[in-house]
Parts: C-alpha cells; sequence; structure tokens
C-alpha cells in the first residue's frame, strides 16, 4: 500500500529517552506504518504521495502539555496557535479544579479563578461535561486535548456557600457529576485546593468526590493546598488521596514559593521519590522562576516582583508592575490590588536552582501552565517547550535532549494513559514535530510575551499538517482524546 507521507533523513528521537538514530519514517493516514534505517522504505520498496527530506532536522513526537489552561481556547481559538507553534500535539486541559463544565450557565461572573477561563461568564454553559465533549469533537481545534473535570468547578455548580466543606448531598451532587464526566471521556479529576472556593474542601471531601476515580481508572491531579511553608503536608495530603482511591496521582506545576523556602525542593523531591515505591505518582514544572494565578495581595507578600497580566476595570494597566501602578494611582499596593480586581498575575516567588532542580529530577513531565485569555499572559504560554529543548537543555546542559524530549512525550503520553502517543514507532498516532536541535528556543520575553517559537519547521497531529515554515496551516484534525474506560473500544 502506497504510503501518504515519506521522512528521510530524519534524525530520529522517540520519545522513550533512547539516544538518536538516523531514520526514514513513514506515514499512512493517521498512523505511523513505518520506522526504519535511512534508504529503508518498507516491504516491496513502498513509495509515497509526498516524500520530505528532514536532514539536519530532529524528528520526534509531537509534544504534550501536561498542564494547560486550553479549556476554552479549544473553542474560541481552535488554531491554538501559542501551541502547535513550539511544536505541542496534544494539551491537558481542565487543570487546577479549573474546567469550563459542569456549570450553572446563569450569566453570573464566574468566581476566581475559573474568571481565568472567561472573566463575563459567556462560556460557562455546558451543563453536563458530555456537553462540552461534544462541542469540541463537533468543532475540532488543531491539537488533541485530554479533559479533566474540576473540583472548584463542581463546588460553585453544586454549592452556594464555598466557605465550607461540602454537605453529604452536596458531595453526592459531585460525586455523580465526576462520574458523569469520566464516563463522557474525562481522563481524571483535578483540584485546586490552594484556591479560596476549594480551600474550605476537607481531604475526606475531595476523597469522596472523586470515587468514581477508582472505578474508571482515572488520575487525580492537584494544584496542592500549599506550595510555601506546608508543601511537605501538602504532599502528604496528595499521597494520602492517591491511596484512599487507589488512582495515580499527579502534582502540577510542583514549586517552593516564596524565599523562605528556596531551596526546600531538596526535601521534597526526595518526598515524591520515596512515595513512588509505593504508589503511583508524578508531577509537571514549567521552566521560569515565576508563577501566574489571579491577582491578590496576599499573593504578592511572597513576591520580589509582580506583573500584572489583565484587569477587568483597568486594562489598560497590563503588563505593568504593581508597584508601579500604585504609584501611579497614589494608593498603598493592597488597596491598588482591590481597584484593579478582577485581575490576574505573575508573581516572582520562585529560586532558579529550584526549578532546575525539579526539571531535572527524571520523573518530570513538561507542562506549561499557560493563560491563553491574559492580556499580557507569562511567556510560558508561548515558550515553554521550546525553551526547555533550547536554554536548559541545548545551553545550558541540563539535561540531554533525549530526555528533554521525553519528559514532554513519552514520560506524559504514560502517566496519562494516552495510548499510542508520545512516541515515533510503527502503529503509533502521526502527532509528530520537526525542529532544528541548533537554534530552537523561545522568542518571548516577560515584556513581549506573544510571539512563535524559533527553530519549529513542522507540527503534524494525526497524519495532518498543522504548522509549517513558522505559519499555521488551518487544518483542525485534533481530537478528544477519551479516557480508555470510555471508548467503545476499551477492553
Amino acid at each position: 500500500m502506497r504510503l501518504d507521507l515519506l521522512l528521510r533523513n530524519a534524525t530520529v528521537i522517540d520519545g522513550t529517552g533512547a539516544p538518536r538514530r538516523e531514520a526514514t519514517v513513514g506515514i499512512l493516514g493517521d498512523r505511523i506504518a513505518h520506522v526504519g534505517a535511512p534508504g529503508d522504505t518498507g516491504a516491496g520498496d513502498r513509495r509515497a504521495t509526498r516524500e520530505i527530506d528532514l536532514a539536519g532536522q530532529v524528528l520526534a513526537p509531537g509534544f504534550i502539555d501536561a498542564h494547560t489552561h486550553d479549556d476554552r481556547l479549544l473553542l474560541s481559538d481552535p488554531a491554538m496557535a501559542c501551541k502547535i507553534s513550539q511544536g505541542v500535539t496534544t494539551v491537558i486541559a481542565g487543570n487546577c479544579g479549573v474546567s469550563l463544565a459542569p456549570s450553572a450557565a446563569d450569566g453570573r461572573a464566574p468566581v476566581p479563578p475559573l474568571d481565568l477561563l472567561d472573566a463575563s461568564g459567556g462560556w460557562f454553559r455546558f451543563a453536563r461535561f458530555a456537553d462540552y465533549v461534544q462541542t469540541l469533537e463537533n468543532a475540532p481545534a488543531a491539537t488533541n486535548a485530554a479533559l479533566l473535570i474540576g473540583h472548584t468547578a463542581l463546588r460553585a455548580r453544586f454549592m452556594a456557600d464555598l466557605q465550607r466543606p461540602a454537605s453529604e448531598d452536596e458531595t453526592a451532587a459531585m460525586r455523580a457529576a465526576v462520574d458523569e464526566a469520566l464516563a463522557s471521556g474525562a481522563i481524571g479529576v483535578s483540584t485546586g485546593l490552594y484556591y479560596e472556593p476549594a480551600a474550605a474542601a476537607t481531604t475526606e471531601e475531595v476523597i469522596e468526590v472523586c470515587r468514581p476515580l477508582t472505578a474508571h481508572r482515572g488520575v487525580y491531579c492537584t494544584h496542592m493546598r500549599d506550595e510555601s511553608e506546608g508543601v511537605l503536608d501538602s504532599i502528604d495530603e496528595t499521597l494520602r488521596i492517591g491511596r484512599a482511591l487507589g488512582v495515580p496521582v499527579v502534582i502540577s506545576h510542583h514549586k517552593v514559593a516564596g524565599r523562605a523556602n528556596f531551596g526546600r525542593s531538596r526535601q521534597t523531591l526526595p518526598r515524591i521519590d520515596a512515595a513512588m515505591r509505593e504508589q503511583p505518582v508524578c508531577l509537571d514544572c514549567y521552566p521560569y522562576a515565576a508563577s501566574s494565578t489571579i491577582l491578590t495581595h496576599g499573593r504578592t507578600l511572597i513576591a520580589r516582583r509582580t506583573l500584572v497580566t489583565w484587569s477587568v476595570p483597568h486594562p489598560e494597566h497590563a503588563g505593568r508592575d504593581l508597584t508601579d501602578i500604585a504609584q501611579a494611582m497614589g494608593l498603598p499596593v493592597e488597596e491598588t490590588v482591590q481597584r484593579l480586581l478582577p485581575a490576574g498575575a505573575i508573581y516572582f516567588s520562585m529560586d532558579e536552582d529550584d526549578v532546575q532542580r525539579i526539571l531535572a529530577y527524571p520523573h518530570t513531565m513538561i507542562g506549561s501552565d499557560g493563560l491563553p485569555h491574559d492580556a499580557r499572559p507569562h511567556p510560558r504560554l508561548w515558550g515553554t517547550f521550546a525553551r526547555v529543548l533550547g536554554h536548559y537543555s541545548r545551553d545550558l546542559r541540563l539535561f540531554p535532549l533525549e530526555t528533554a524530549i521525553h519528559k514532554m512525550t513519552g514520560l506524559t503520553a504514560a502517566n496519562f494513559g494516552l495510548a499510542d502517543r508520545g512516541v515515533i514507532r510503527e502503529g503509533a498516532f502521526a502527532d509528530f514535530v520537526v525542529f532544528d536541535p541548533d537554534t530552537v528556543d523561545e522568542a518571548v520575553t516577560f515584556d513581549d510575551p506573544i510571539a512563535p517559537a524559533r527553530g519549529i519547521d513542522q507540527v503534524w497531529v494525526n497524519g495532518a499538517c498543522v504548522w509549517r515554515d513558522g505559519a499555521q496551516t488551518g487544518a483542525r484534525p485534533g481530537r478528544v482524546l477519551r479516557h480508555p474506560a470510555a471508548r467503545s473500544d476499551a477492553p
């Protein structure tokens, strides 16, 4: 059978962590049909409708963004330029307890941090998770998406008072919604116990809401309750939830924040490493020493610098330093924050040594945690994956290129149960990226945070090219990657 595409003279880094090799790769439909030595096109010297010479370039699996807030972006801007331009072919959406579904769809402005997806509330219109999934499948994006249902979204949907633990009836309603979401294709549940609308939830509430994960073989992902002084206790809580449910846990965007906690990754990583010998645990990290989320005065207190990324009442201040805004307003910082709300911010509150130590940890996946609806987003939205390849792997030699790619492909696919993704091998889906290893890097900064990465030549999703020569192709071949228990072909 004639191949659709033949990639010749490629330097293949296959996503498993194995050494690079020269190879010829053939694509048929949405799958990789052949991987052979240079010049080997398969049985009978198979021909292809199209051939591309990749001499001097790396062919890798499409990158999987382990931590995103792309729930709305997949619908409102399905070109997904901020992701495909840096080689991302699959996004894990619905993190930190924040998901578009289920929602009350009553027109109310969403409580923070749900407003990170939509401050107006107009996109919160999916009463059931299945409605959201169906909408995505009816109007595909350029990337694949694997979806989580958010615990904070559930609390906002089923609880009138978020400043207390859920009642038995409320817990039961949330648990039923989790069961519906997992049956509709969600791969797991996320929590954001760090945030005010979920902070009152007890560990027991989380366990009972997430009970359906056990039968559906889902994952539990969490923005932990504390990433500062109480980080070790939060790790212990996360591990307890995983043990109670018998499911894998994902520690989201692992960090230790605040100057008093600089260096404590030397404590957190051994704690996680020891737990991995007893239960399935994994973690992701973004390659920057600054975080980004909603603006509150309390969060500014542990940051050495705060940049405002968006403000509903004062959009003119997006991109400015909070201290400069306060000076211009002639107000104390705390009152300035109140004038800006609802708003978002970037917080410079981490130590670079901790970031590098966590990135280099062998089990750490790469996730951008980008916020695509910020007026002046954190550069991680457009730059995360290219920065890991260029700055951390090539320039600082923090780890080999093979390791960098494994952290953003095969490792992530395995941890999230994404079958036949994240690897270059026969039978895998044809999600792949072609890049120049000598020039690949981010092109963004905190002052200029929106720009395509450098060195990314081509990006293909399910056998269709979505990015070529610095531009989108307009193709929308993305799919919702359903949990195995929700697929008709599941064992």
